[in-house]
């Protein structure tokens, strides 16, 4: 009888992605919080594997050098084509190991690349133009990496996974599958490339969602090579996985492979700062956030603003940036002669020139210049096209807002931004709730994070999070610090008066009902803490061991 595969036969965890120690957005989040756990599991198995873009003058905050592991790989192991690595830690809890490949070299062979990958797997490589042959040239370079240090460590080939994390990497899962036959592979798309083009452009997703054929899309949206190695990587991989139950239902309708099990997005606790720090951060991030607001409108902030932000990657559309505000105007229509009052923040980030000159020069207590415009902490370089500003400005002239601020902080929150200056995690405790109105969301970390530091949350039932909540049973602020809107194409002014009606009844709150709602939202993020989602990890990784199995059976130990 042949034995069967488990993930004690774990050797080497390889996962690639091109956020590893390279913050963009949420995948950097996905990764960097699920490293512990892993580690736990399969201590110093795990490799996570990203570019390395950065530079003696621009050193990345994320990764400590470490020479000597992996064996000395980074100057003994034999890698082609002129590649080289950096090894290291990933300065995240559990440490894990980290290596960084400088893929250039792998620029001028592109070509013979893809010709190798459309005579395999039929990937339409002929349509490709910006970012494809970046994401292409890192994939090919990251699989290379593990083949080699595979063969560096003498490792058994067939106590290897190889995972990799949307359609940039797609093209490395397809050489590990030519060249590493042995090794299981994983496929991730945390959302589809096709899929969030369609929001992207406008387009009713909901609505015409069976009547959708990706290809199809693909060709009248100019995405066919993306969407073809997309397609083929989730095709072929021994094990496709997705982040939630809303992705698995386009990834079966645009890509025409259904997944073979969903893989939920969880937090790390340890991201989260104890009570003491947790008061400081929340006394100094409310401090900084009134004072710019100060500066930016002339008036007086007191500690009793209601602070409400929407944060995330900048997609007008998708991230429902348009409906936070059209939430804010009519919010400020409600609170209209009363004394609550709101600032809405969008810290969203976008083509940044520079910080605001005038604020910047107020900040520093120089005396008080006028800013102009004042609802912008940066200045773009596209202000005349920049939706967010564009809105923002037609709210400003259309609507009073006498109770209702909006202030636009367009980068991202580093620490090292010239206004705020302080970053996304430190200044989360400084906020009083939070508004993520997503139309396209396949999983959606930005509420998870906020509940995470015990902020309130509103977001849609068309994000993988807010279907989490909704199977829970707990929706509603006041029970699990998270309410969930329904979002459709036909309702966006409902939408914005709910979302509207919820501040509202958040502002008009007890303190012990707001008390209970900040607990509600603890207690929802202990549930999805990784220490109870990466079970879903365990099975796509006994999957993808059982379906190598299955393909490769000459090859598998009796």
């Amino acid at each position: 009888m042949k034995r069967q595969y488990s993930v004690k036969d774990i050797d080497l965890l390889f996962e690639t992605s091109w956020e590893v120690c390279n913050k963009i957005g949420g995948i950097y989040t996905v990764l960097s919080t699920k490293a512990r756990e892993l580690q736990q599991l399969f201590p110093d198995k795990v490799v996570f594997i990203g570019p390395d873009v950065w530079s003696e003058q621009n050193p990345s905050p994320y990764f400590i050098e470490r020479k000597t592991l992996l064996k000395s790989a980074a100057s003994k192991c034999k890698l082609p084509h002129g590649l080289k690595i950096r090894v290291g830690r990933w300065n995240v809890p559990g440490s894990p190991i980290v290596i960084l490949v400088d893929f250039k070299p792998i620029f001028p062979l592109l070509n013979n690349f893809y010709g190798e990958m459309w005579e395999r797997f039929g990937v339409d490589s002929i349509h490709a133009y910006g970012d494809y042959g970046e994401g292409c040239a890192f994939a090919l370079a990251a699989a290379m990496v593990i083949e080699a240090v595979t063969s560096h460590l003498k490792a058994n080939p067939r106590g290897v996974i190889a995972h990799f994390d949307e359609w940039t990497t797609g093209m490395g899962l397809l050489y590990t599958r030519a060249h590493l036959p042995e090794a299981a592979t994983i496929f991730t798309t945390h959302a589809t490339s096709i899929g969030r083009s369609i929001c992207g452009n406008g387009k009713e997703l909901y609505k015409y969602f069976e009547h959708y054929y990706g290809d199809q899309m693909a060709g009248e949206l100019n995405m066919e090579s993306k969407h073809s190695l997309e397609k083929s990587a989730a095709k072929y991989a021994d094990c496709f996985t997705t982040v939630s139950e809303v992705t698995a239902r386009e990834c079966e309708q645009l890509l025409d492979v259904p997944v073979d099990v969903v893989t939920p997005n969880g937090f790390e606790p340890d991201f989260v700062p104890d009570s003491a720090k947790y008061a400081r951060l929340r006394k100094a991030g409310r401090q900084r956030l009134l004072k710019i607001a100060g500066l930016m409108t002339g008036e007086e902030w007191d500690d009793n603003t209601c602070i409400v932000v929407t944060s995330g990657r900048n997609e007008y559309r998708n991230k429902g940036l348009d409906l936070f505000l059209d939430s804010m105007a009519r919010l400020g229509e409600s609170l209209r002669g009363s004394d609550r009052r709101v600032l809405a923040i969008v810290a969203v980030p976008a083509w940044v020139k520079e910080p605001n000159k005038d604020l910047l020069f107020d900040l520093n207590d120089n005396g008080t210049v006028p800013v102009e415009p004042d609802y912008m902490t940066h200045r773009l370089n596209n202000e005349d096209s920049d939706p967010v500003t564009c809105r923002i400005r037609t709210l400003r002239t259309q609507l009073p807002q006498d109770n209702v601020k909006i202030i636009y902080i367009p980068c991202y929150l580093d620490g090292y931004d010239g206004i705020v200056n302080i970053s996304y995690y430190d200044l989360l405790p400084a906020v009083d709730i939070t508004v993520f109105p997503s139309y396209y969301e396949p999983w959606g970390y930005t509420p998870l994070e906020s509940v995470a530091f015990s902020v309130p949350a509103v977001t849609t039932d068309k994000s993988g999070f807010g279907q989490w909540i909704l199977s829970t049973g707990e929706n509603g602020i006041f029970n699990s610090g998270v309410t969930v809107i329904p979002r459709d194409d036909d309702n966006y002014e409902t939408s914005a008066r709910e979302i509207a009606g919820t501040l509202q009844s958040y502002l008009n709150a007890t303190p012990q009902q707001i008390a209970d709602a900040r607990k509600g939202a603890e207690t929802t993020a202990a549930k999805a803490d990784w220490h109870f989602f990466i079970k879903d990890y365990l099975k796509a990784f006994e999957i993808a061991m059982t379906h190598r199995n299955q393909r490769n059976k000459s090859e598998i130990t009796k």
